[in-house]
Formats: structure tokens, sequence, C-alpha cells
């Protein structure tokens, strides 16, 4: 299993809208590309006046992600309102080999 992992940032004031619009947008196609393994969006408020945006996603290989993101795997997959929000961001991803993990209920 690949984690693949991205950050952005967007002005705090913009948290909420953002959040809103990639679960539309990002969270929704990476749940619905065959071998995605899970999607999460984590958020934190920053002392400056931003929220720092980080998704984590699961997939069972590389050829998944593929069919995600294209050819340039290593590529950030961006939407066309981003540019509204985003005031930083990173333009790579990157992808861990999962190692080990637990869910606990």
């Amino acid at each position: 299993m690949i984690a693949r992992i991205w950050r952005g940032w967007v002005r705090a004031a913009d948290r909420d809208a953002y959040v809103d619009y990639i679960e539309a947008t990002g969270m929704a196609e990476y749940r619905r590309t065959p071998g995605n393994q899970g999607a999460w969006m984590l958020t934190r408020d920053l002392d400056d006046g931003r929220t720092e945006i980080v998704t984590f996603s699961l997939w069972e290989s590389f050829e998944a992600i593929r069919a995600f993101a294209g050819d340039h795997v290593e590529q950030a997959v961006f939407y066309p309102e981003d540019e509204r929000y985003l005031v930083d961001r990173e333009t790579t991803v990157s992808h861990f080999d999962v190692a080990s993990g637990a869910v606990t209920r």
C-alpha cells in the first residue's frame, strides 16, 4: 500500500469553504478512483492567520495513483477554484510505502 500526501495553506477565514470545496472535488475523485483505499483531509490553524491543509490518501498501487493523477504521479492535482483559496501550496506530493498500520474501534 502507498500513502500519498499533499500540503497547502489557505487564509483561516477560508478554511471551511476550502474544506467543502475539496471534499466535493479532490476527495470525491480520490474515493471514486479504483484502487483508492481511503482519503482524509487534515486541517490545523496556524498563528499567522493561515490554515494548513493536508490530504492523506492510501492506494493499492502506483497504477491506481496514475488513474487519479496521470503519468506524472509526483505532481499535485489542482482544481479550478484552488487559485481562489490557496495562499501557498506544494506543487508535488510525497509517496510513502505503508510499512505498518492499525485501525482501532
